[in-house]
């Protein structure tokens, strides 16, 4: 027995000395030197796999390589070990190797909202029947988690046939048929599992390899872009109406990217690639992984080989806020988007014992509880978590039947109320705490059940305190429209400043992202838990994951308009005709405690389409523009190849400061000098000759600026004309704040707002 005992052992040993080296190896990003390819390999494919063989010595090495890029990025993703790894950032031939990074998700009025409806009138000359008809032509792709092509917002009735340009497909798979499942709207369906698979190798959960989305984010965002009219639509009778996309006829291309444990680099660089290939005129993507240098940003990397190719690329700012600097997708030839709210709400009511009524919101779409006040408890488990209704942390003596008080945050919030639901409580009030303040999102609960904000849960919790027999009752107020004030800047929206480049002012702009009504999947139920078994077509969501795809889909409008914008001509005109007051005509505001929002929140402010269709003059940029920006920042020769993809950058054209890129805004820092000098140059996009603009400038009070000329006359389409704006600081402002502005453009019919952010460093 003993010997066979210790037979088993070494078998034991053996084996996992066998596997270690498998499981050391974890999916790796290799940069190549491209231009470096000898003339005997036909492809750079098989370059890059007969030199990972020889620089590791591993036979099996070529079967590593789990993609092979070209078009967003020269070079491969590899599973490799750490030793390996290191062998290949010793080669001549070898620019970079970085470890593969995993990205996160950040997550029908707002047509009416955004003035899409309005029929009457021209958009920019043209006519919105031939706006839609003109969207035919553009395709927007969708980097995400896949797609549910039974939707009827991916129905194709009317559509003509495919653009011939187009060069993607759909990819089949066992729950996924091409023939079937994809059509005139629908074009391309593909999904990049690679580098997920790699990390799922490893102990992660693996998943059906296919373009169908079982989260429902992909669907989501692909219906909010481009998806088809459809009548009727509603979450479980919530927010009822026609559901469209900002672009309805455009074209739609799914890419599968993200996976149940996240989104690998290595795969959205892979569909990035593809895409582009493939002929996309857009890429949203509705995720990020925080600010990092731009050659260490996957995303960034391939945006900018999709700029220059004439791609526009939007992405989310992410869902970090209200902190401060909490950015992603920072590079300034992407689109970075942040979220506001729409005229729409989802009123419910929290009625007291001692008979105040508190508004917040819910989309519970249940038979409610009745105007019966019953027992309200909180902080009622045994941890110190039940006060956040954390999974096992309620006592369910304590709250069954009972409504009960939970803090937001940590946990998901729909979570918190299946925890409710499961300890025996009937209905929950979710009550924000500072870290939320006063912004409310609407959710489609598993019991009764209304959020309200910090204000109201305080006073809430205070009661809880003080009242002998704490009773409440809970009810709901369907969806109510026109609600003001709105856009509100949502309190989770990423703020500014940009830390990785902190003279280029982020996020661009705000769209609709607070409890937006877009297409579902049928896998999974509108809260996204596995005990949610009901079944929607559609879904209200939120978050910049929802406010991204708005701005994608105007960008496919602008681009049927004016097919021979650039990106940043488009960036530009979203930019400069943004708004920056409300519908009650007061300046935005940010939910987080309904102070006056800044540019580091909103940006340039929020989309106005139809005036965005005709800006009248627009600040563009170049691919070497571009090259030029990033010359200005401390990058090395090889950091800088990395992103442009070049073999002969010298950056003989630098500019002398970061800020000095044709942008639409500015980001002013005063440092060792107080004066700061920028030169811009407008493009002038209208038709009416002889076109005069003159300048008007907001500024704080110990700022002086001065704008040269401050008179600007364009005769024809297409002239360019430069200016310079000299920034002084007064004697003895600078202390460690911030400060705001603008500097706008104006003639009769148009007016050009680029915002101003101003701060001082201590010296």
């Amino acid at each position: 027995m003993a010997t066979r005992f210790a037979i088993c052992l070494c078998a034991i040993a053996l084996f996992q000395s066998c596997l270690l080296p498998i499981l050391a190896k974890q999916t790796y990003i290799v940069h190549m030197k491209h231009h470096l390819k000898p003339a005997a390999y036909a492809t750079h494919g098989d370059w890059y796999s007969d030199h990972l063989q020889a620089i590791t010595s591993d036979d099996a090495a070529a079967d590593s390589i789990l993609y092979t890029y070209d078009s967003a990025y020269h070079g491969f993703a590899a599973a490799l070990s750490p030793e390996d790894a290191e062998s290949l950032r010793q080669s001549d031939a070898v620019l970079g190797v970085y470890e593969d990074t995993v990205y996160t998700l950040h997550t029908t009025r707002t047509p009416e909202f955004l003035g899409l409806e309005a029929v009457a009138g021209k958009w920019a000359g043209h006519s919105l029947q031939e706006l839609n008809q003109a969207s035919q032509d553009v395709i927007v792709g969708i980097l995400d988690t896949g797609v549910w092509p039974e939707s009827k917002s991916f129905a194709d009735v009317g559509m003509p046939d495919i653009p011939t340009r187009w060069r993607g497909e759909c990819e089949a798979a066992a729950d996924f048929n091409p023939k079937i499942h994809c059509n005139k709207k629908l074009i391309g369906a593909r999904f990049f599992s690679r580098g997920y698979n790699m990390m799922a190798s490893s102990g992660g959960e693996k998943e059906t390899q296919s373009p169908r989305d079982n989260d429902g984010h992909g669907t989501h965002t692909a219906s909010t872009a481009a998806g088809s009219p459809v009548a009727n639509a509603s979450l479980l009778g919530y927010a009822s109406g026609n559901a469209r996309g900002m672009a309805p006829h455009a074209r739609v291309a799914a890419y599968r990217v993200c996976w149940s444990s996240g989104c690998l680099g290595s795969d959205i660089l892979a569909a990035m690639d593809r895409a582009i290939l493939d002929g996309v005129d857009v890429l949203s993507l509705s995720l990020g992984g925080g600010s990092a240098p731009y050659p260490r940003d996957t995303i960034a990397i391939g945006a900018f080989a999709a700029m220059e190719r004439g791609i526009f690329v939007s992405c989310s700012a992410g869902n970090s806020g209200p902190a401060k600097a909490s950015l992603a997708n920072v590079a300034p030839w992407i689109m970075t988007v942040g979220a506001g709210t729409i005229d729409r709400d989802f009123p419910a009511y929290a009625t007291l014992g001692d008979g105040r009524k508190f508004t917040g919101v819910s989309l519970y779409s249940g038979g409610g509880m009745g105007s019966k006040l019953v027992e309200l408890v909180y902080n009622k488990g045994s941890n110190s978590s039940a006060n956040l209704c954390m999974a096992g942390s309620l006592d369910p003596v304590a709250v069954r039947g009972k409504v009960v008080v939970c803090d937001r945050g940590i946990s998901a919030r729909v979570e918190k109320g299946a925890v409710v639901k499961e300890a025996g409580g009937i209905g929950m009030i979710l009550a924000n705490t500072a870290a939320s303040g006063e912004e409310l999102v609407a959710d489609s609960h598993l019991l009764p059940a209304v959020a309200v904000g910090k204000k109201m849960g305080d006073v809430i919790r205070q009661y809880l305190k003080t009242a002998r027999k704490p009773t409440a009752a809970l009810s709901f107020g369907g969806t109510v429209v026109n609600v003001k004030p709105s856009p509100v800047v949502a309190a989770f929206s990423s703020r500014g400043p940009n830390m990785v480049t902190p003279q280029i002012l982020k996020p661009d702009v705000i769209g609709p992202g607070v409890n937006i009504l877009a297409a579902w999947s049928q896998a999974v139920g509108p809260t996204g838990l596995e005990k949610d078994t009901r079944k929607t077509q559609f879904n209200i969501m939120s978050g910049t994951s929802m406010s991204c795809p708005h701005i994608s889909g105007l960008a496919a409008l602008l681009k049927a308009a004016h097919p021979a914008w650039s990106p940043s001509a488009i960036k530009s005109a979203l930019m400069t005709t943004a708004y920056t007051v409300d519908n009650s005509d007061s300046p935005l505001r940010d939910a987080a405690d309904y102070s006056l929002s800044t540019a580091w929140a909103h940006g340039a402010g929020h989309v106005d389409p139809q005036k965005a269709l005709s800006p009248g003059l627009v600040y563009d940029a170049s691919p070497d523009d571009y090259v030029a920006f990033l010359c200005s920042l401390d990058y090395t020769v090889e950091m800088i190849q990395v992103v442009v993809k070049r073999p002969n950058v010298t950056c003989a054209r630098k500019f002398r400061d970061p800020g000095q890129l044709n942008y639409p805004s500015f980001s002013v820092l005063f440092g060792k000098s107080r004066v700061v000098r920028y030169s811009r140059e407008l493009t002038n996009v209208d038709e009416v000759a002889g076109s005069v603009y003159k300048v008007s400038v907001e500024a704080p009070k110990n700022v002086v600026v001065t704008v040269k000329p401050s008179t600007l006359t364009f005769q024809k389409v297409g002239d360019k004309q430069h200016y310079t704006v000299t920034f002084v600081s007064a004697k003895g402002a600078g202390a460690p704040r911030n400060e705001f502005g603008s500097i706008t453009w104006k003639n009769e019919q148009h007016q050009v707002r680029s915002p101003v952010s101003y701060s001082w460093a201590r010296v």
